[in-house]
């Protein structure tokens, strides 16, 4: 029974909780595609350098609250530094908004036209970047890292196997449970939501039926920006913000909207969770766990994983052409007639 405890602790440490934590990160930033897609009707290349970007402010806003002894105590500051970065976002992305995809909407030109302008965007927003918070990674948590620490919990529970629980960790789940269920609410349950939905459905009906288009623009860029900097903020918090990262990101957050289904914001978590779980299950290696399980002449000799760490980003590229060789619509994307 011991055996078997260490042997969940292990897992429960170094895969479920990190995969639930990196799930959610992917669901917040999958979320922030899915919408602009089923919305704005185009895929958006420019989605993880708007969360680097995100990132990035809030690294200023936290340096700044830091230096007038503004602080959170166990929490880390950042989270006031993303408070203040979500509206600058939203101004942002209306300002990219009203710059350049309004004009290629009032000519109603192709999907195609949108991803290179949104890739022209990519670049633009990294070189930005560059500038203001420069090419290196930067480690702007503070407060209480850790809830449990390895000690303390062997201390606790007598096993062998640590179980670690980063505060970052927690707030990347907790955060990501109230923001979806705030979006669901919102779509569901309000006004301008059920707009929302009737333009993404049907445009045409909608405008007939007096839906403002601008407005509908507007409020998908700012749910967007909330959603951007959450997901930014808290990616970075749990991994340490590094620019170029940010930029890997952009596949398994594609990969997660497809098999999800574009457009569909249920989809968009369930496909980050198997995106997410996924990944780390085939890069993670099972020799540990497997010896806590297995009579020891059965204990595996090498390390039991599936590819390398360096590949993690490639078992998204693959879901990704499997999904859309099976199930082009997604899990639960509508099926074209």
């Amino acid at each position: 029974m011991t055996d078997l405890l260490n042997g969940l602790v292990h897992l429960a440490s170094m895969l479920i909780i990190p995969g639930l934590a990196y799930g959610s990160q992917l669901a917040l930033g999958a979320l922030g595609v899915t919408l602009i897609f089923g919305v704005l009707r185009f895929s958006n290349f420019a989605h993880a350098e708007g969360l680097s970007l995100a990132t990035a402010i809030t690294i200023l806003f936290t340096i700044w609250l830091q230096g007038r002894g503004v602080s959170l105590g166990v929490l880390p500051t950042a989270l006031l530094g993303a408070v203040l970065t979500v509206p600058l976002m939203a101004l942002v992305f209306i300002g990219t908004d009203r710059a350049l995809y309004r004009h290629f909407r009032r000519i109603d030109a192709r999907p195609e036209v949108f991803m290179i302008v949104s890739a022209g965007v990519m670049l633009m927003t990294n070189g930005v970047i560059r500038l203001v918070i420069g090419p290196d990674g930067r480690d702007f948590e503070d407060g209480e890292r850790f809830i449990v620490t390895a000690r303390g919990f062997r201390d606790w529970s007598g096993l062998a196997e640590p179980l670690v629980l980063k505060t970052s960790q927690m707030l990347t789940i907790g955060l990501a449970v109230v923001a979806t269920v705030a979006l669901f609410l919102f779509l569901n349950r309000t006004q301008a939501g059920r707009s929302m939905r009737a333009y993404a459905d049907n445009r045409n009906l909608a405008l007939l039926s007096g839906v403002d288009p601008d407005r509908i623009v507007r409020l998908t860029w700012i749910i967007v920006a909330v959603l951007s900097v959450l997901a930014g903020v808290l990616f970075g918090l749990d991994k340490g913000y590094r620019p170029f990262v940010y930029q890997q990101l952009l596949l398994p957050m594609f990969a997660a909207a497809v098999v999800g289904g574009l457009g569909s914001p249920l989809g968009a978590i369930v496909g980050s969770m198997i995106v997410a779980f996924s990944e780390l299950a085939l890069t993670f290696a099972w020799k540990k766990a497997l010896a806590y399980v297995l009579p020891a002449t059965l204990a595996p000799e090498g390390m039991v994983q599936a590819l390398s760490t360096e590949y993690k980003f490639a078992v998204s590229f693959l879901i990704l052409v499997i999904v859309l060789l099976v199930r082009p619509a997604g899990l639960f994307g509508k099926v074209a007639r």
